[in-house]
C-alpha cells in the first residue's frame, strides 16, 4: 500500500451543526450556535488524507447542483482532486447535527443525492495512478450505490489494489443487516469501524474481542474507540492498543472517526506500518475535534 494515489469513493453532505450548552428542551426554543459547513463520511476522509501529506486524492461522489459549485470549491481547496456527478433532480445531501457540551454529537440525515450515486457515474480509469480504494460504508445501504462501490472494489481487485471500507452508521448497518454487510465487503483489505458497529459485526461485547475477531475475515481491522484511542487487529492476532492524543478544550467530535481514517491511510501511503498508521490517525483525530465541523483547515465561505 505504499506510494501512490488515493481515491476515495463516497458521500459529499451538506453540514449544518448546531452546538447547544443546555439540554435540549422539547416543544420550545433552546440556544445554540449554528454553523453551514461542508462534510460527509467520504469528502472528509479525502480531506483529512490530503492534509496528512497525501499527495494524490481523488473523491468520487454525487452531488445536487444547488451546492455543487460551492462543495467543489472547498474540496479544491483542501487538496482533493474532485470526480463529482451532479445530481438535477436530488439535493446534496444534509445532515444536522446536535452537538452538546460534552462535544457529543447527534445526526439528523437526508441522504439527498448521496444514494443515487450509479454505475454511470463510475468509470475504471478513475483508479489509474492510484494505491488504495477506500469506500465510505453509507453507500451500501442503497442498492444503487452499493452497485456502483462493488464496481469500483471488484476492478481494484483485478488491479491488486488494496481496499478499505468505513461501516460509517451502526443504525443504517442494522437496517441493512450484519451478515450481508460483510458478504458485501469480501474482498476488503481494512475494515474501520467505531467501537458500536465493531461489537455489532460481531456479537461481542468487547472491542477488542470483536476487533480480533473481524479480522480473521477481512486481515486488518482497526476499530475506533473515540478518546479512548485505536485497537489494531491484523489476522486474528494479537490486538495492539494504541491510545488517543489527548486534547484540552474539544469543542466538536464531528468527524473525529473520518480524520482519524484519512490520517491512517495517507500514513499508510507514506510507508508506515500499522501501529504507526493508528499512531498517525489518532493524531488526526485528535486536531479533528478542535475545530467545528468535520473539515481542517480555514473555513470555506457559506453558500
Amino acid at each position: 500500500m505504499s506510494g501512490g494515489g488515493l481515491l476515495v469513493i463516497g458521500d459529499v453532505v451538506t453540514d449544518v451543526v448546531a452546538r447547544h450548552g443546555a439540554p435540549l428542551v422539547h416543544g420550545t426554543d433552546t440556544a445554540a450556535r449554528i454553523r453551514t459547513l461542508p462534510g460527509g463520511a467520504g469528502a472528509n476522509v479525502a480531506c483529512w488524507a490530503a492534509r496528512s501529506g497525501c499527495s494524490d486524492v481523488r473523491l468520487l461522489a454525487r452531488v445536487g447542483a444547488d451546492s455543487a459549485d460551492w462543495h467543489r470549491d472547498a474540496l479544491r481547496r483542501a487538496g482533493v482532486r474532485c470526480l463529482l456527478a451532479v445530481d438535477e433532480r436530488a439535493p446534496t445531501a444534509t445532515v444536522v447535527a446536535l452537538v452538546d457540551s460534552a462535544a457529543e454529537r447527534t445526526f439528523l440525515t437526508d441522504s439527498g443525492a448521496v444514494l443515487r450515486l450509479s454505475p454511470a457515474d463510475w468509470s475504471p480509469p478513475m483508479l489509474d495512478g492510484v494505491a488504495h480504494l477506500h469506500l465510505s460504508g453509507y453507500l451500501l445501504f442503497a442498492a444503487t450505490s452499493r452497485a456502483t462501490a462493488l464496481l469500483a472494489l471488484r476492478e481494484a481487485r483485478r488491479r491488486g489494489i488494496t481496499v478499505s471500507v468505513d461501516p460509517a452508521s451502526a443504525g443504517f448497518l442494522a437496517e441493512l443487516g450484519t451478515s450481508r454487510f460483510l458478504a458485501t465487503v469480501e474482498g476488503a483489505d481494512l475494515l474501520l469501524p467505531n467501537a458500536d458497529e465493531a461489537r455489532l459485526l460481531t456479537g461481542l461485547p468487547e472491542p477488542a474481542e470483536a476487533a480480533a475477531e473481524l479480522s480473521r475475515r477481512v486481515g486488518r481491522v482497526v476499530v475506533t474507540l473515540g478518546e479512548g484511542g485505536a485497537l489494531l487487529a491484523e489476522r486474528g492476532a494479537a490486538v495492539r492498543y494504541v491510545p488517543a492524543v489527548r486534547v484540552p478544550g474539544a469543542v466538536d467530535s464531528t468527524g473525529a472517526g473520518d480524520a482519524f481514517t484519512g490520517g491512517f491511510l495517507a500514513a499508510r501511503l507514506a510507508g508506515a506500518d500499522g501501529v504507526a498508521a493508528t499512531e498517525a490517525g489518532c493524531r488526526a483525530g485528535a486536531e479533528a475535534v478542535t475545530v467545528v465541523g468535520g473539515r481542517p483547515g480555514p473555513l470555506p465561505r457559506t453558500p
